[in-house]
């Protein structure tokens, strides 16, 4: 997260000083706060303890694989990802995509083609959240991206990931109709090719779990033949 001087903070996860002290001094340079992590443990350890604003992943560590730190982070946190992989492991970088990283980088890469993919990320994630901790309270609906929790009235939600990534772009442009495809290529793929009826089922199932009457919705509108549109702070 954020400190006082507000440079976004990058947790480096490698094990070779030869890679992590000039790419460290590089994301310096270029007004990064850089932190270190020698292997998957100290990686989650740390990941938990300072909330980190991206996550410069590699897939090799000494005491386990990225993969499985990627997979621990985000059933804990929506914080940007960039997995590393050596040349030629295409596998991997599958891998690490379905398990939610956002982006890869392909060992040797140099430090300028790194920190301009942790812009590119952070430039893209930084349109989610409405506050710095990445919490969004509209009503008695509160959704916190970073820790990926989600209450109503101070209980908390107990959300499917594709309910809590609907909920999600839904409240970040709360007031503004979102089409149906948006939706979908948001929260699913741009290359979804399921039936359209998967979005209503769950916009169905959060207003359930929100107490939203379909009928007289307070929080969840449909906008009948363009999509659905979140309250906005002062409706809701």
């Amino acid at each position: 997260m954020n400190g006082p001087s507000q440079r976004p903070t990058i947790l480096l996860v490698e094990d070779e000083p030869a890679i992590t002290e000039p790419l460290a001094e590089a994301l310096e340079r270029e007004g990064f706060e850089p932190s270190v992590a020698a292997g998957a443990t100290e990686a989650i350890e740390m990941a938990r303890a300072a909330l980190p604003d991206l996550v410069l992943l590699d897939i090799g560590l000494p005491d386990g694989s990225g993969l499985d730190v990627c997979r621990e982070l985000r059933r804990e946190t929506d914080v940007p990802i960039i997995m590393v992989t050596a040349r030629g492991s295409e596998a991997d970088r599958v891998a690490g995509l379905e398990l939610g990283a956002d982006d890869y980088v392909v060992k040797p890469f140099s430090a300028r083609e790194v920190t301009a993919r942790v812009r590119a990320v952070l430039r893209r994630s930084g349109s989610k959240g409405k506050s710095r901790d990445g919490a969004i309270e509209i009503g008695e609906v509160r959704l916190d991206a970073r820790r990926r929790e989600a209450s109503v009235g101070g209980e908390p939600l107990d959300l499917s990931r594709k309910e809590f990534e609907l909920l999600r772009t839904l409240m970040e442009e709360a007031g503004s109709v979102i089409t149906r495809q948006a939706l979908i290529e948001r929260v699913w793929d741009m290359n979804w090719f399921g039936s359209t009826k998967t979005l209503d089922v769950h916009v169905s199932g959060l207003r359930r779990k929100l107490g939203d009457d379909p009928r007289r919705p307070r929080y969840i509108h449909t906008v009948r033949g363009v999509g659905f549109r979140f309250s906005g702070p002062d409706e809701a």
